[in-house]
Protein backbone atom coordinates (compact mmCIF):
# COMPACT_ATOMS: atom_id res chain seq x y z
CA UNK A 1 0.00 0.00 0.00
CA UNK A 2 1.32 3.30 -0.87
CA UNK A 3 2.28 6.15 1.93
CA UNK A 4 -1.53 7.89 1.33
CA UNK A 5 -3.44 4.93 1.63
CA UNK A 6 -1.48 3.94 5.13
CA UNK A 7 -1.85 7.43 6.37
CA UNK A 8 -6.12 7.33 5.45
CA UNK A 9 -6.53 3.60 6.57
CA UNK A 10 -5.09 4.24 9.92
CA UNK A 11 -6.57 6.92 11.02
CA UNK A 12 -10.05 5.30 9.74
CA UNK A 13 -9.65 2.39 11.27
CA UNK A 14 -8.68 4.15 14.84
CA UNK A 15 -11.75 6.27 14.97
CA UNK A 16 -14.10 3.42 13.36
CA UNK A 17 -12.80 0.95 16.23
CA UNK A 18 -14.91 3.01 18.77
CA UNK A 19 -17.85 4.16 16.08
CA UNK A 20 -18.45 0.45 15.59
CA UNK A 21 -18.56 -0.45 19.32
CA UNK A 22 -21.93 1.23 18.79
CA UNK A 23 -23.08 0.38 15.59
CA UNK A 24 -22.25 -3.36 16.35
CA UNK A 25 -24.82 -3.34 19.13
CA UNK A 26 -27.60 -4.16 16.98
CA UNK A 27 -29.75 -6.38 14.85
CA UNK A 28 -31.14 -8.19 17.51
CA UNK A 29 -32.34 -11.10 15.68
CA UNK A 30 -28.23 -12.06 15.89
CA UNK A 31 -27.70 -11.44 18.76
CA UNK A 32 -30.45 -13.26 20.42
CA UNK A 33 -29.52 -16.35 18.39
CA UNK A 34 -25.99 -16.20 19.78
CA UNK A 35 -27.01 -15.66 23.31
CA UNK A 36 -29.83 -18.79 23.01
CA UNK A 37 -26.72 -20.97 21.80
CA UNK A 38 -24.39 -19.62 24.87
CA UNK A 39 -27.61 -19.92 26.87
CA UNK A 40 -28.09 -23.44 25.69
CA UNK A 41 -24.03 -24.28 25.82
CA UNK A 42 -24.24 -22.90 29.92
CA UNK A 43 -21.94 -19.81 28.33
CA UNK A 44 -24.31 -17.75 29.79
CA UNK A 45 -27.33 -17.47 31.92
CA UNK A 46 -30.46 -16.99 31.75
CA UNK A 47 -30.42 -13.07 33.28
CA UNK A 48 -27.48 -12.67 31.47
CA UNK A 49 -29.23 -13.44 27.98
CA UNK A 50 -31.88 -12.02 28.85
CA UNK A 51 -30.10 -8.73 29.65
CA UNK A 52 -28.50 -9.26 26.65
CA UNK A 53 -31.41 -9.12 24.55
CA UNK A 54 -32.86 -6.68 25.90
CA UNK A 55 -30.20 -3.99 25.05
CA UNK A 56 -29.85 -5.68 21.48
CA UNK A 57 -33.87 -4.88 21.39
CA UNK A 58 -33.49 -1.18 22.50
CA UNK A 59 -30.51 -0.55 20.11
CA UNK A 60 -31.50 -2.58 17.29
CA UNK A 61 -32.39 0.56 14.83
CA UNK A 62 -28.46 2.04 15.32
CA UNK A 63 -27.57 -1.03 13.08
CA UNK A 64 -30.16 -0.33 10.40
CA UNK A 65 -29.52 3.28 10.65
CA UNK A 66 -25.41 4.17 10.00
CA UNK A 67 -24.68 7.47 10.82
CA UNK A 68 -22.95 9.73 8.04
CA UNK A 69 -19.99 9.84 10.12
CA UNK A 70 -19.55 6.42 10.17
CA UNK A 71 -20.58 5.78 6.74
CA UNK A 72 -17.72 8.57 5.69
CA UNK A 73 -14.94 6.62 7.82
CA UNK A 74 -15.82 3.18 6.41
CA UNK A 75 -15.61 4.80 2.88
CA UNK A 76 -12.52 6.93 3.16
CA UNK A 77 -10.91 3.08 4.59
CA UNK A 78 -12.25 1.82 1.60
CA UNK A 79 -10.83 4.56 -0.95
CA UNK A 80 -7.41 4.50 1.23
CA UNK A 81 -7.26 0.79 0.39
CA UNK A 82 -7.78 1.17 -3.00
CA UNK A 83 -4.86 3.20 -3.09
CA UNK A 84 -2.65 0.99 -2.23
CA UNK A 85 -3.46 -1.06 -5.41
CA UNK A 86 -3.48 2.02 -7.42
CA UNK A 87 -1.71 5.47 -7.85
CA UNK A 88 -3.68 8.82 -7.54
CA UNK A 89 -3.10 10.92 -10.92
CA UNK A 90 -1.50 14.26 -9.42
CA UNK A 91 -2.78 16.44 -11.96
CA UNK A 92 -4.60 19.71 -10.59
CA UNK A 93 -6.93 20.95 -13.46
CA UNK A 94 -7.80 17.57 -14.26
CA UNK A 95 -8.92 16.73 -11.07
CA UNK A 96 -10.58 20.49 -10.59
CA UNK A 97 -12.80 19.42 -14.01
CA UNK A 98 -13.29 16.31 -12.55
CA UNK A 99 -14.80 17.26 -9.20
CA UNK A 100 -16.71 20.77 -11.00
CA UNK A 101 -18.48 18.09 -13.02
CA UNK A 102 -18.83 15.07 -10.28
CA UNK A 103 -20.21 18.20 -7.51
CA UNK A 104 -22.90 19.58 -9.82
CA UNK A 105 -24.20 16.39 -10.68
CA UNK A 106 -24.42 15.23 -7.10
CA UNK A 107 -25.99 17.78 -6.27
CA UNK A 108 -28.42 16.58 -8.89
CA UNK A 109 -29.25 13.03 -6.99
CA UNK A 110 -31.95 12.51 -4.58
CA UNK A 111 -28.47 12.65 -2.19
CA UNK A 112 -27.05 16.00 -2.55
CA UNK A 113 -25.48 15.96 0.34
CA UNK A 114 -23.29 13.34 2.77
CA UNK A 115 -20.98 14.07 5.73
CA UNK A 116 -18.01 15.92 4.31
CA UNK A 117 -19.24 15.83 1.07
CA UNK A 118 -18.29 14.11 -2.05
CA UNK A 119 -15.24 13.64 -3.43
CA UNK A 120 -13.69 12.57 -6.71
CA UNK A 121 -10.53 11.43 -7.51
CA UNK A 122 -8.16 10.70 -10.78
CA UNK A 123 -6.14 7.22 -10.64
CA UNK A 124 -3.06 7.17 -12.55
CA UNK A 125 -3.88 3.68 -14.83
CA UNK A 126 -4.84 2.76 -18.27
CA UNK A 127 -7.03 0.40 -16.70
CA UNK A 128 -10.88 0.74 -17.66
CA UNK A 129 -12.39 1.06 -13.86
CA UNK A 130 -14.16 3.48 -11.49
CA UNK A 131 -15.52 3.10 -7.68
CA UNK A 132 -17.46 4.58 -5.19
CA UNK A 133 -16.64 4.33 -1.62
CA UNK A 134 -19.52 4.54 0.73
CA UNK A 135 -20.10 8.11 1.89
CA UNK A 136 -19.35 10.12 -1.86
CA UNK A 137 -15.76 9.30 -2.13
CA UNK A 138 -15.71 8.24 -6.27
CA UNK A 139 -12.34 7.21 -7.49
CA UNK A 140 -11.93 6.98 -11.61
CA UNK A 141 -9.27 5.47 -13.87
CA UNK A 142 -7.49 7.15 -16.53
CA UNK A 143 -8.40 4.29 -18.70
CA UNK A 144 -12.13 5.04 -18.24
CA UNK A 145 -12.26 8.51 -18.81
CA UNK A 146 -10.36 8.13 -21.98
CA UNK A 147 -13.50 5.72 -22.99
CA UNK A 148 -15.17 8.30 -23.46
CA UNK A 149 -15.84 10.67 -26.49
CA UNK A 150 -18.00 13.87 -24.97
CA UNK A 151 -18.59 15.56 -21.66
CA UNK A 152 -22.22 13.96 -21.69
CA UNK A 153 -20.47 10.44 -21.54
CA UNK A 154 -18.14 11.22 -18.54
CA UNK A 155 -20.95 12.81 -16.73
CA UNK A 156 -22.85 9.48 -17.60
CA UNK A 157 -20.07 7.53 -15.49
CA UNK A 158 -19.65 9.98 -12.97
CA UNK A 159 -23.88 9.91 -12.31
CA UNK A 160 -24.08 6.15 -12.04
CA UNK A 161 -20.66 6.19 -9.43
CA UNK A 162 -22.87 8.42 -7.33
CA UNK A 163 -26.38 6.24 -8.18
CA UNK A 164 -24.12 3.97 -5.86
CA UNK A 165 -23.68 6.16 -3.13
CA UNK A 166 -26.82 7.29 -2.84
CA UNK A 167 -28.47 4.42 -2.76
CA UNK A 168 -25.74 3.27 -0.36
CA UNK A 169 -24.98 -0.06 -2.16
CA UNK A 170 -21.14 0.08 -0.48
CA UNK A 171 -22.89 -0.70 2.69
CA UNK A 172 -25.15 -3.99 1.91
CA UNK A 173 -21.70 -6.09 1.66
CA UNK A 174 -20.69 -5.06 5.24
CA UNK A 175 -23.92 -5.67 6.67
CA UNK A 176 -25.18 -9.24 4.98
CA UNK A 177 -22.00 -10.52 5.71
CA UNK A 178 -18.86 -9.25 8.58
CA UNK A 179 -20.87 -7.54 10.83
CA UNK A 180 -23.04 -10.19 11.21
CA UNK A 181 -19.92 -12.80 12.32
CA UNK A 182 -18.78 -9.24 14.33
CA UNK A 183 -22.36 -9.38 16.12
CA UNK A 184 -22.23 -12.98 17.61
CA UNK A 185 -18.88 -11.93 18.56
CA UNK A 186 -20.06 -9.25 20.56
CA UNK A 187 -22.51 -11.05 22.10
CA UNK A 188 -20.89 -13.90 23.43
CA UNK A 189 -18.66 -11.10 25.22
CA UNK A 190 -21.90 -9.06 26.10
CA UNK A 191 -21.28 -10.29 29.81
CA UNK A 192 -17.90 -9.17 30.20
CA UNK A 193 -16.16 -5.94 30.54
CA UNK A 194 -15.39 -4.35 27.49
CA UNK A 195 -11.91 -4.31 27.75
CA UNK A 196 -8.81 -4.02 25.20
CA UNK A 197 -9.06 -7.34 23.66
CA UNK A 198 -12.67 -6.77 22.49
CA UNK A 199 -11.62 -3.54 20.88
CA UNK A 200 -9.05 -5.61 19.33
CA UNK A 201 -12.23 -8.04 18.07
CA UNK A 202 -14.27 -5.09 17.00
CA UNK A 203 -11.13 -3.14 15.27
CA UNK A 204 -10.49 -6.62 13.22
CA UNK A 205 -13.98 -6.89 12.73
CA UNK A 206 -13.83 -3.24 11.06
CA UNK A 207 -10.74 -4.11 9.09
CA UNK A 208 -12.53 -7.38 7.53
CA UNK A 209 -15.72 -4.75 7.33
CA UNK A 210 -13.76 -2.97 4.52
CA UNK A 211 -12.03 -6.13 3.15
CA UNK A 212 -16.17 -7.11 2.25
CA UNK A 213 -16.59 -3.63 0.19
CA UNK A 214 -13.21 -3.47 -1.36
CA UNK A 215 -13.69 -7.11 -2.18
CA UNK A 216 -16.78 -6.45 -3.72
CA UNK A 217 -15.89 -3.43 -5.43
CA UNK A 218 -12.95 -5.05 -6.93
CA UNK A 219 -13.75 -8.78 -7.90
CA UNK A 220 -17.44 -9.71 -7.26
CA UNK A 221 -19.35 -6.85 -8.10
CA UNK A 222 -22.82 -5.17 -7.31
CA UNK A 223 -25.80 -7.62 -8.20
CA UNK A 224 -27.60 -6.66 -11.46
CA UNK A 225 -30.59 -5.37 -9.58
CA UNK A 226 -28.48 -3.30 -8.22
CA UNK A 227 -26.37 -2.00 -11.23
CA UNK A 228 -29.89 -1.18 -12.80
CA UNK A 229 -30.45 0.93 -10.23
CA UNK A 230 -27.56 2.51 -10.29
CA UNK A 231 -27.94 3.47 -13.72
CA UNK A 232 -31.52 4.36 -13.26
CA UNK A 233 -30.32 6.90 -10.82
CA UNK A 234 -27.99 8.19 -13.63
CA UNK A 235 -30.73 8.87 -16.46
CA UNK A 236 -32.74 10.72 -13.70
CA UNK A 237 -29.68 13.01 -12.63
CA UNK A 238 -28.51 13.38 -15.88
CA UNK A 239 -31.57 14.57 -17.28
CA UNK A 240 -32.43 17.26 -13.74
CA UNK A 241 -29.03 18.49 -15.17
CA UNK A 242 -29.55 18.81 -19.18
CA UNK A 243 -27.33 15.88 -20.07
CA UNK A 244 -28.29 13.46 -22.23
CA UNK A 245 -29.20 10.17 -20.91
CA UNK A 246 -28.14 8.64 -24.21
CA UNK A 247 -24.82 9.14 -23.41
CA UNK A 248 -24.89 6.33 -21.12
CA UNK A 249 -26.23 4.03 -23.92
CA UNK A 250 -23.13 5.57 -26.30
CA UNK A 251 -20.50 4.95 -23.24
CA UNK A 252 -21.56 1.42 -22.76
CA UNK A 253 -20.95 0.80 -26.27
CA UNK A 254 -17.18 2.47 -26.17
CA UNK A 255 -16.93 0.57 -23.25
CA UNK A 256 -17.73 -2.59 -24.67
CA UNK A 257 -14.95 -2.20 -27.64
CA UNK A 258 -12.25 -1.49 -25.18
CA UNK A 259 -12.92 -4.00 -22.36
CA UNK A 260 -10.73 -7.26 -22.75
CA UNK A 261 -12.32 -10.49 -21.21
CA UNK A 262 -10.99 -11.73 -18.38
CA UNK A 263 -9.38 -8.72 -17.53
CA UNK A 264 -9.43 -6.70 -14.12
CA UNK A 265 -11.09 -3.83 -14.35
CA UNK A 266 -15.09 -3.20 -15.79
CA UNK A 267 -15.64 -6.10 -17.36
CA UNK A 268 -14.84 -8.47 -14.02
CA UNK A 269 -16.92 -6.42 -11.67
CA UNK A 270 -20.23 -5.28 -13.90
CA UNK A 271 -22.62 -7.55 -15.99
CA UNK A 272 -22.12 -7.33 -19.88
CA UNK A 273 -22.63 -3.46 -21.38
CA UNK A 274 -25.07 -5.31 -24.10
CA UNK A 275 -27.54 -6.19 -21.06
CA UNK A 276 -27.04 -3.27 -19.38
CA UNK A 277 -27.86 -1.03 -22.79
CA UNK A 278 -30.91 -2.92 -23.47
CA UNK A 279 -31.66 -1.57 -19.32
CA UNK A 280 -30.81 1.56 -19.59
CA UNK A 281 -32.61 1.90 -23.17
CA UNK A 282 -36.14 1.04 -21.15
CA UNK A 283 -34.89 3.47 -18.54
CA UNK A 284 -34.87 6.33 -20.55
CA UNK A 285 -37.99 5.86 -22.61
CA UNK A 286 -39.11 7.73 -25.83
CA UNK A 287 -37.45 11.05 -24.04
CA UNK A 288 -36.15 13.50 -26.40
CA UNK A 289 -32.27 14.19 -26.34
CA UNK A 290 -31.85 17.91 -25.36
CA UNK A 291 -29.59 20.33 -27.08
CA UNK A 292 -26.49 19.79 -27.53
CA UNK A 293 -24.21 22.66 -25.49
CA UNK A 294 -21.08 23.62 -27.10
CA UNK A 295 -19.31 25.08 -24.86
CA UNK A 296 -19.79 21.61 -22.87
CA UNK A 297 -17.84 19.90 -25.46
CA UNK A 298 -15.56 22.51 -25.97
CA UNK A 299 -14.73 22.36 -21.80
CA UNK A 300 -14.41 18.39 -22.49
CA UNK A 301 -11.86 18.73 -25.46
CA UNK A 302 -9.82 21.04 -23.31
CA UNK A 303 -9.92 18.91 -20.51
CA UNK A 304 -9.00 15.82 -22.16
CA UNK A 305 -5.54 17.36 -22.95
CA UNK A 306 -4.87 16.90 -19.28
CA UNK A 307 -5.42 13.61 -18.65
Amino acid sequence: MNRLGKIVLSASVCVLAFALAGMLNGCASVIQAATAAGEAAGVLTSRQAGSINRSAQAVEKSFTDITPEQEYYIGRSVAATILGTYEPLDKEAATEYLNLLGQTLAMASDRPETFRGYHFMLLDTDEINAFSAPGGLVLISRGMIRCCKTEDELAAVLAHEIGHVQHQHGLRAIKKSRLTSALTILAAESAKNFGDDNLARLTEAFEGSIGDVVQTLRNSGYARALEREADASAVTIMKRVGYDPNALVTMLQHMKQNLKPGGLDFAKTHPDPEDRIDDVKELIGAASAPAVVTARQKRFAQAMDKF
